[in-house]
């Protein structure tokens, strides 16, 4: 049924699985399936060129070389984007809070002993690690580790 399918849509299939590998992309985060749909267009694009009548041209070959085109794609275009620098985020730190409070003031709400105490940062208290210091003292945080925060005196 499926393959029944294919063989009367003709040289239009790889046309619309471009087109749905593209509005994947569009919905899914990422470009990983741009390269797939890219693939799918130019395998598309040499049907119609060759023909399905062609007797090299057949679907398994069809399908060999959308393979192909997707693996070189995908390795070409990661390259192209780290190249580019087209892959980094904005904002490096969005999901890792402790690292976004780096260089941030806080008071400690009790004393650091033995190198472990706790500080506020606007309504959060955190775990954090630096030398001994009484409660009530600013720190400025230098540094952030699995929810726990290294910090410094803040010097006046």
């Amino acid at each position: 049924m499926i393959l029944n399918f294919i063989q009367e849509m003709g040289v239009w299939t790889w046309w619309i699985l471009g087109i749905a590998l593209i509005g994947i992309e569009v919905l899914a985060p990422g470009t990983f399936f741009l390269w797939f749909g890219l693939a799918a267009f130019v395998v598309g694009a040499i049907t119609m060129m060759v023909g399905l009548d062609s007797a090299i041209w057949v679907w398994q070959f069809q399908l060999i070389v959308f393979v192909c085109l997707a693996l070189v794609f995908a390795i070409a275009g990661r390259s192209l984007m780290q190249k580019k620098g087209w892959d980094k985020s904005e904002q490096p730190a969005l999901n890792e809070r402790g690292a976004q409070l780096i260089g941030r003031h806080a008071v400690l709400s009790q004393p650091i002993t033995e190198g472990m105490g706790r500080a506020t940062i606007g309504d959060t208290t955190w775990r954090v690690i630096g030398p001994d210091l009484p409660e009530g003292t600013k720190v400025v945080v230098t540094g952030a580790s699995a929810g726990t925060l290294t910090v410094g005196r803040l010097e006046d």
